[in-house]
């Protein structure tokens, strides 16, 4: 089953907080293999928007460092799936973890 998972960056590396990063890296995978990866420029930042953006991209999966509770549940509204409190890694070091089960699910760093 294909599955698209959006990833939050700063730098090349999950940004530590979802909602202002400058890009995104939208990576197409079936089955484990990564057919495609795609950088996008997010909209400018503004509450709630992002969960919409993205489900109209296609996105099916979201990995995160932290996020509030709010916007996991417009996510989830979207039948978006998301995994918070990710290790700060490439995005294709997630993806891989994520496909071998190990990806690592901390606490979530944020509480708003």
């Amino acid at each position: 089953m294909k599955q698209v998972i959006a990833i939050p960056l700063e730098e090349g590396r999950l940004c530590q907080h979802f909602g202002h990063c400058r890009q995104f890296a939208i990576i197409e995978a079936e089955e484990g293999t990564i057919l495609r990866e795609t950088l996008l420029t997010p909209p400018p930042h503004e509450p709630g928007l992002l969960p919409g953006w993205l489900a109209e991209r296609g996105v099916t999966e979201v990995i995160a460092a932290g996020m509030g509770q709010k916007a996991i549940k417009l996510f989830e509204q979207q039948e978006i799936k998301v995994h918070v409190a990710a290790e700060y890694k490439s995005p294709r070091e997630l993806v891989a973890d994520y496909y071998r089960q190990s990806l690592v699910a901390g606490k979530n760093a944020c509480d708003h």
